[in-house]
């Protein structure tokens, strides 16, 4: 995986971001429709990483993605696929039913991804940055230290505060937690756009991504995606993939939650406020 940091320079116009693509070629042919009726070109979207994982058609959805011609930095789903590794790096307590999970989708998409598919991701940057209306932004997958580290709403800020010092910037835009939110403190902002393969476990189906906007200042709106997932599901079903994600993808709520801290656990199936 190469150890790098892709600079855009100054990105100008309406930014996408969205992360946690899961495999879900019907979220990401939705979002595709979405940028493209509003005006936002592939070169002003960007992906947070994990372009593969849950779901049934890895190798369309990575076609697809290179197709649009949209930015991505490297979740750990592509790191660990890239380096020929036999898990997926997600950071999953080893014997948690996400863990034994993990152990039925990774290798299904590792079978069906090809060699040209595998070759594009090692050649992802682990990072993003760009100047947008003077700030210093940052993409992070976890945090700017961890690929695969957890950081939710509820985490604390001073966890927060270290990336911003150790990357030198005002705005991180992170992913692999599968929840969207947003935190700001001392003109610093951090923001999770959201993940489109899978509910965000507020009990709808819709997935969610963000659009950034700006005149003297940033300015950003959180958006939930309706696609096609009664056929993202029975994919999963009829190549046997996990039924409880499958199911997740219909009724909105997680099979566990296992990662998620106390207060975001509590909120499951209540919906969003973001």
């Amino acid at each position: 995986m190469a150890e790098k940091v892709i600079d855009l320079n100054n990105i100008e116009g309406r930014i996408l971001v969205f992360g946690g693509v899961y495999s879900n070629l019907q979220a990401l042919q939705e979002l595709i429709h979405k940028a493209e009726s509003l005006g936002i070109p592939p070169e002003n979207c960007i992906c947070t990483g994990d372009i593969v994982g849950y779901c049934a058609q890895p190798e369309e959805t990575v076609q697809a993605f290179r197709k649009w011609g949209a930015h991505s930095i490297a979740g750990n789903v592509e790191i660990q696929l890239a380096e020929d590794k036999e898990d997926c790096g997600c950071d999953f307590r080893e014997g948690s039913r996400c863990d034994d999970f993990s152990k039925q989708w990774y290798p299904y998409a590792k079978i069906h991804l090809s060699q040209a598919s595998i070759e594009w991701m090692k050649d992802l940057p682990l990072h993003i940055r760009f100047n947008y209306v003077g700030k210093k932004v940052q993409v992070v997958h976890g945090s700017a230290f961890q690929v695969s580290e957890f950081i939710f709403k509820s985490t604390d800020w001073s966890l927060k505060q270290r990336n911003f010092t150790e990357t030198d910037t005002d705005v991180i835009i992170a992913g692999h937690c599968g929840l969207p939110f947003s935190h700001s403190k001392e003109e610093k902002l951090w923001l999770n756009p959201g993940v489109i393969g899978m509910p965000a476990n507020d009990g709808s189906p819709k997935t969610w991504y963000a659009v950034l906007d700006s005149e003297k200042k940033i300015t950003f709106d959180h958006h939930s995606l309706k696609y096609d997932h009664q056929l993202a599901s029975s994919l999963m079903m009829k190549n046997q993939l996990p039924q409880e994600y499958a199911r997740t993808l219909i009724t909105g709520i997680w099979d566990n939650t296992e990662i998620l801290p106390g207060l975001e656990s509590g909120l499951q199936g209540f919906g969003l406020n973001v």
